[in-house]
């Protein structure tokens, strides 16, 4: 069973934008209670108590109890009306709570078994597409979360509504698919695998092959670098023969 707290207001005389503003100026936030089988009813609470609950997230799904002089009333908050720029509440809305009727909350979503779960003990990931579920509940029955057992999930595996074990007359709002409310991933990390022993060996040889190749292409060109010094090394000889031959020529007389 949901918590309840306990709230005080007083009542407002009068209403209107005037009134409400001076409400303000006083430390107040004007309210109003409506629903079942009462009138409306325009109240006003201390600000500070109403901003801190508001601050936690979870107030209109909260249970409350307002006391007006003596006079309690089962609650719960439907809307607050935030200042455009300073974000604090400048008005809100209660929900009489009628004996025997029920109401449309969102009710927030724990999970259990997360540590036999074969998917997460292998790196599996939970991913929550729901972390609330609008359901119709009877007042006087309000969950404060439904649970998930996420023991049995594998990776790939889906949790449905369906799994869940709901208290007596809790039933989703959406009654036409049986939805998702979790999944679990695969691990988000990849590591790269290591080449295979061939592939390794194609390689090598490869690497072999190519440096047996530029070896012999080295061998050949410096046999023909040789050659060709040779060659000039030979021309170089016979030319200062020739140049001998010349010198030695007979005088004509």
């Amino acid at each position: 069973m949901r918590e309840t707290l306990e709230l005080k207001v007083e009542s407002r005389s009068k209403t209107g934008k005037g009134p409400a503003h001076q409400a303000r100026l006083t430390g107040a936030i004007p309210g109003v209670v409506y629903g079942g089988e009462g009138a409306p009813e325009s109240v006003q609470l201390d600000e500070r108590t109403l901003t801190k609950m508001h601050s936690t997230g979870s107030f209109l799904q909260t249970l409350v109890i307002l006391e007006n002089a003596g006079k309690k009333t089962r609650v719960i908050p439907r809307a607050v009306q935030l200042d455009a720029v300073t974000d604090r509440p400048v008005h809100v809305d209660f929900l009489r709570l009628v004996p025997g009727g029920t109401v449309t909350l969102n009710i927030p979503v724990h999970f259990h078994g997360q540590d036999v779960s074969p998917g997460i003990k292998r790196g599996g990931v939970v991913n929550v597409v729901r972390h609330e579920v609008a359901m119709r509940c009877p007042v006087d029955n309000i969950p404060e979360f439904i649970d998930g057992d996420l023991s049995t999930l594998d990776i790939g595996d889906s949790l449905h509504i369906s799994a869940f074990a709901l208290p007596e007359g809790v039933r989703p709002v959406i009654r036409d698919r049986d939805f998702t409310v979790a999944t679990l991933a695969p691990p988000t990390t990849y590591t790269e695998e290591a080449p295979s022993a061939g592939a390794a060996a194609a390689a090598a040889a490869g690497a072999a092959g190519t440096a047996a190749a530029g070896a012999e292409g080295g061998a050949a060109g410096a046999k023909a670098a040789g050659a060709k010094a040779a060659g000039a090394k030979t021309a170089g000889a016979k030319a200062p023969g020739a140049k001998a031959a010349g010198a030695k020529a007979p005088e004509k007389k």
